[in-house]
């Protein structure tokens, strides 16, 4: 009979100590995943290009008792994202969350919108983990990156194309990157949410067809809140996913298993 002390240790959810980055962190998914890694022990550094939004961000997180510091940058600038990255400590948590959407028919696309999609949801989530890649291998620390993508990396859908390839894209780049960093200990993994109900998706969903198109979709009957990213996003900063590299966590109430 095994008695308590053969029992395995848990490592925990808890990042005490960590230092995290968050781009697009000064509104929705992103300002939710910072504050999820504040309340669990992280010091975490908001990026956006706003600096009134992240201002009010970082208030409302040190509010709560948080640690919280904003950087004012443009992701898609690769010569401001090593110059910024590289004069702070090592990130042993990334965030890569900076993306948008133009949805629209292929045949309607213009070279305008492919050239703004694919440069803020793959070319600034390259650019940003490449820098925090090189500070954590200079200074021999582990680490984790999550690459915000969607349940659309896995699936294809009407009027997202684009949106569909640069997720895609993000998927790829994430499987590639968990074989070339995982000896030095750093862990890539993506993200994957559904729709989320937010207030930026508000004006989206007030077109009653589009939103039951979504709901027919989802196995739960209902979209996405925004507290339910957070703890994912804790899993997967956290020791308690320390064996999981180049997967996708799925949060899209079912969507891919249709």
């Amino acid at each position: 009979m095994s008695s308590a002390a053969d029992l395995p240790a848990f490592g925990g959810f808890r990042l005490d100590g960590k230092r995290a980055l968050v781009t697009g962190g000064g509104r929705g998914l992103g300002l939710a995943a910072a504050a999820a890694l504040t309340q669990a022990g992280a010091h975490v550094t908001l990026a956006a290009r706003s600096a009134g939004q992240l201002e009010a961000a970082c208030a409302a997180i040190q509010r709560q008792g948080g640690s919280a510091e904003h950087l004012v940058l443009d992701v898609t600038d690769p010569i401001a994202v090593q110059r910024e990255i590289s004069q702070r400590a090592p990130f042993q948590i990334l965030v890569n969350n900076a993306g948008m959407n133009r949805p629209r028919l292929l045949t309607e696309t213009p070279d305008d919108d492919i050239d703004a999609v694919l440069a803020l949801n793959v070319k600034a989530c390259f650019y940003v983990a490449r820098e925090v890649a090189r500070g954590l291998q200079a200074a021999g620390l582990p680490g984790s990156i999550i690459n915000v993508s969607s349940q659309m990396g896995h699936v294809g859908s009407p009027r997202r194309t684009l949106y569909c390839a640069s997720k895609h894209a993000v998927e790829g780049m994430s499987k590639a990157l968990a074989w070339e960093l995982g000896a030095a200990g750093i862990r890539v993994n993506t993200l994957c949410p559904t729709f989320i109900e937010t207030a930026l998706t508000a004006t989206m969903f007030e077109d009653q067809g589009f939103r039951q198109f979504v709901l027919d979709r989802i196995a739960l009957g209902r979209l996405g809140r925004i507290d339910e990213v957070m703890g994912p996003v804790v899993f997967l900063a956290s020791d308690a996913s320390s064996l999981m590299t180049g997967s996708a966590l799925m949060l899209d109430g079912g969507w891919s298993a249709a």
